[in-house]
C-alpha cells in the first residue's frame, strides 16, 4: 500500500497540472473556415486565350495572310471599283474583349444595354493582320462592305472606332434595330449595288467572319456536312472566337 504521505503529494501534482493547462480555444479544434481574403480575379479561360495567348495571334495573322494571298490572285485582271471583299467586325477586325472581362469581373452576362455603353466607348481596338488586310484590298482595286450585326444606332460609333484606326471601309451594313440578325439581304445589297452607300454591283470574292453565320447560306446546322465547308480556304475565311458565337 502506497504511503499516506506519497498519495496525498501525487494528489496535489494532479490538481496543479489540471489547473494551469491552457484551455484550447474551441475554434482552433473546429473545421478550418473558409479564408476571408478575397481569391484575384480571373477571366474565363476563353477570354484569357483571346487575350494572351500566341496562339490568337498567331491564327488571325495566318487567316488574314491567306486571305490576302487569294484575294491578290483573284483581282487580277478585274477592273478596280468593280468586286469587293465582305467582312464581320467583331471578334474579326476589332477586338470586343475587354467588354468580356468587365462582365465577368462582376459576375454579369451580356445585355443590350451594356452592350450599347460599351460601343458608345469606343475602346475596341483592330485585330492582329485585320489592317493590312483592308488595305491591301483597297490597294487592289477593290471594295471593302462592312456586314455587322451592330444596331444601326451602334453604327455612328462603330463608324468612327474604323476611321480612328484606319480600317478601310466603302459601307457598313449594320443590323436594323428591330430586324433579324441574318445577313443574307445585306449580303445581296452588297452584290445587286442597292446600299445606301451608292456603290454598283459588286462581286464579292472573299468573306471573313468569325460566326459561321458570316458565310452565305451556311449556318450550324451543316457542320456535319462536310461538303458545305469546300469554300474555306478560297472564298470563305474564317478566324477564331472561343469566347462567344452561334455555337453556344
Amino acid at each position: 500500500m502506497m504511503p499516506r504521505f506519497l498519495l496525498l503529494l501525487l494528489l496535489s501534482l494532479t490538481t496543479a497540472c489540471r489547473a494551469t493547462a491552457p484551455t484550447v480555444p474551441p475554434s482552433v479544434t473546429d473545421t478550418p473556415r473558409a479564408s476571408s481574403v478575397e481569391e484575384p480575379f480571373r477571366s474565363s479561360k476563353a477570354v484569357r486565350w483571346v487575350r494572351d495567348s500566341a496562339q490568337h495571334r498567331a491564327l488571325f495573322l495566318q487567316a488574314f495572310r491567306a486571305a490576302t494571298a487569294r484575294v491578290e490572285q483573284a483581282a487580277v485582271g478585274r477592273t478596280p471599283g468593280t468586286w469587293a471583299v465582305v467582312s464581320d467586325a467583331d471578334e474579326t477586325l476589332i477586338d470586343n474583349s475587354l467588354y468580356q472581362v468587365e462582365r465577368e469581373r462582376r459576375g454579369l452576362a451580356f445585355t443590350p444595354e451594356s452592350w450599347r455603353t460599351w460601343t458608345e466607348r469606343r475602346e475596341v481596338v483592330p485585330l492582329p493582320g485585320a489592317r493590312n488586310f483592308l488595305g491591301r484590298v483597297r490597294a487592289l482595286g477593290g471594295r471593302v462592305a462592312i456586314v455587322t450585326n451592330r444596331r444601326e444606332a451602334e453604327c455612328p460609333d462603330t463608324k468612327a472606332v474604323f476611321a480612328a484606326h484606319d480600317l478601310a471601309c466603302d459601307v457598313m451594313l449594320c443590323r436594323p434595330d428591330d430586324g433579324p440578325s441574318d445577313k443574307a439581304s445585306r449580303f445581296e445589297a452588297v452584290a445587286r449595288g442597292t446600299t445606301s452607300a451608292g456603290l454598283p454591283p459588286l462581286d464579292v470574292i472573299a468573306f471573313v467572319g468569325d460566326n459561321i453565320r458570316d458565310f452565305p447560306a451556311l449556318g450550324v446546322a451543316l457542320r456535319s456536312r462536310e461538303e458545305a465547308f469546300g469554300d474555306f480556304g478560297d472564298r470563305f475565311f474564317v478566324v477564331p472566337n472561343l469566347m462567344y458565337g452561334g455555337w453556344e
